[in-house]
């Protein structure tokens, strides 16, 4: 992982902490969370809080999450909001966070100017010990304070000053005025700097859990559904309409074409998403996967450059991997060279060919179809690090090095226009700018019960029909 972590593609854009007040603060924050300090008199932070140098002094990298349900998160600066989330065990996590800082920043910048603020991600389950429990998390609710209760002091100060108002003898309560005092030595003056941090709470429907090996749950979708990484018969009865696991791969496209979640990675002829040439997308598709498949035999590549890549597929011949001739013919299609190819969810290439529609959900639906294309690496680190560190830990060193040049050289270097080439433009705010997130205090239940798979259709998707 050194490598990743020089090119800055792992552990990226945390926060150094290193003044003895901060460091200092933090130790006030870990002391009443969980009861330890650190020794570090350096160390860096992520958008929770949490510190990898801390997590290896400590031997634990969940220190802020031992329950995995409930992410408790410290905060020292609003900055954090711009790091990234080690460590994730929900995929809607770093969007609460984000957006409870952005709602709050002015308050949260006055009071991490005088203490450090300390809070947890509250679930409706204490611990997630069956798989049945994560259902129950549709809601999130984020409470923090101060160490110092700043905010608690504030409120409770606010009561004490309506009630001094309100009681035609307040004056000459003594206890009262005594109380209120101390309470604003605290606080300050909160008639003229009202200090308000309410809880916040966020509807998620749909998410995913790496628990229990990882798990994607839509509870908000016309057709709801489960899908598991691991076999869906270690699961049990779950209670949602429909359960399938990554084997079951006709079933998940019928049900990503059936709640309308997916479109075409090629739009027409001439071009592809976002206006961007269709035939290189698909190109660096194919290139990934001869890497793949250059690592799996131990064939040498070289530089790994396209001509030498090419001279791989010529010396495999039949030997070539469904997904790259399926992509191949896809290719010939684009560059008016041959017939439209109908590949359908039977084809080992069909999850290459496409990508999440907008909407709400599009970030967690394109994760979803990084696990079902692993060999595409630059969806997969876009998507999911999570699962492409994962990945990264069995690849031999020429693999390593090769995704490594092209994600410095390639992403890097262009992240949004990366993004937005692969899977379209950015949602805008009135789109919800982060699509796994719902706020809100909506209700509702998951739909039916049992783990059974709904028919055995398998249909053509989004490539069943020509596109002009």
């Amino acid at each position: 992982m050194k490598r990743l972590i020089e090119k800055g593609l792992m552990y990226g854009n945390l926060i150094e902490v290193s003044s003895p007040q901060l460091v200092a603060r933090y130790n006030r924050a870990l002391k009443a969370l969980i009861g330890r300090e650190t020794s570090l008199t350096d160390f860096h932070i992520d958008l929770s809080g949490f510190s990898p140098e801390i997590g290896d002094e400590f031997n634990d990298p969940w220190y802020l999450n031992p329950n995995g349900a409930n992410r408790q998160f410290i905060l020292l600066t609003t900055a954090q909001k711009s790091a990234p989330l080690l460590n994730i065990r929900f995929s809607t996590s770093r969007g609460i966070l984000v957006q409870f800082i952005e709602a709050n920043e002015a308050q949260l910048f006055a009071l991490t100017a005088r203490d450090v603020v300390a809070g947890e991600l509250q679930g409706s389950v204490f611990s997630v010990e069956k798989p049945e429990q994560l259902f129950r998390m549709r809601r999130v609710t984020v409470e923090a304070d101060t160490i110092g209760g700043h905010v608690a002091d504030a409120e409770k100060l606010t009561t004490l000053i309506e009630r001094f108002r309100a009681e035609p003898d307040g004056w000459r309560d003594e206890a009262l005025i005594a109380e209120m005092i101390a309470l604003a030595a605290r606080t300050g003056d909160v008639t003229r700097v009202p200090i308000n941090l309410p809880a916040m709470t966020f509807e998620q429907p749909d998410f995913w859990s790496a628990l229990f090996g990882g798990i994607y749950i839509f509870q908000g979708q016309k057709f709801p559904a489960a899908i598991t990484r691991r076999p869906m018969m270690e699961f049990g009865t779950l209670p949602i309409a429909q359960v399938m696991d990554f084997s079951h791969r006709n079933h998940i496209a019928d049900w990503l074409e059936r709640n309308q979640l997916v479109e075409p990675v090629v739009q027409s002829r001439s071009g592809g998403p976002g206006g961007a040439g269709a035939g290189a997308i698909l190109r660096q598709k194919m290139d990934f996967i001869l890497i793949s498949i250059a690592d799996q035999l131990g064939f040498e590549v070289g530089t790994a450059r396209r001509t030498e890549l090419r001279k791989l597929a010529y010396r495999l011949g039949e030997a070539l991997p469904e997904e790259f001739l399926g992509l191949a013919a896809m290719l010939s299609w684009v560059e008016a060279a041959g017939p439209w190819p109908r590949i359908s969810s039977e084809h080992p290439a069909y999850f290459y060919t496409i990508r999440a529609r907008p909407g709400p959900d599009r970030d967690l639906v394109n994760m979803l179809l990084s696990e079902l294309s692993v060999l595409d690496i630059r969806q997969l680190f876009i998507t999911h690090k999570e699962r492409f560190y994962e990945e990264y830990r069995g690849w031999s060193e020429v693999k390593r090095q090769y995704v490594v040049d092209f994600l410095e050289r390639e992403y890097m270097v262009d992240k949004e226009g990366a993004r937005e080439t692969l899977f379209g433009p950015e949602p805008k705010m009135d789109e919800l700018a982060r699509p796994e997130m719902r706020t809100g205090m909506g209700s509702g239940t998951p739909s039916g019960t049992g783990t059974g798979l709904q028919g055995s259709r398998r249909p053509a998707g989004p490539w069943g029909r020509a596109l002009s």
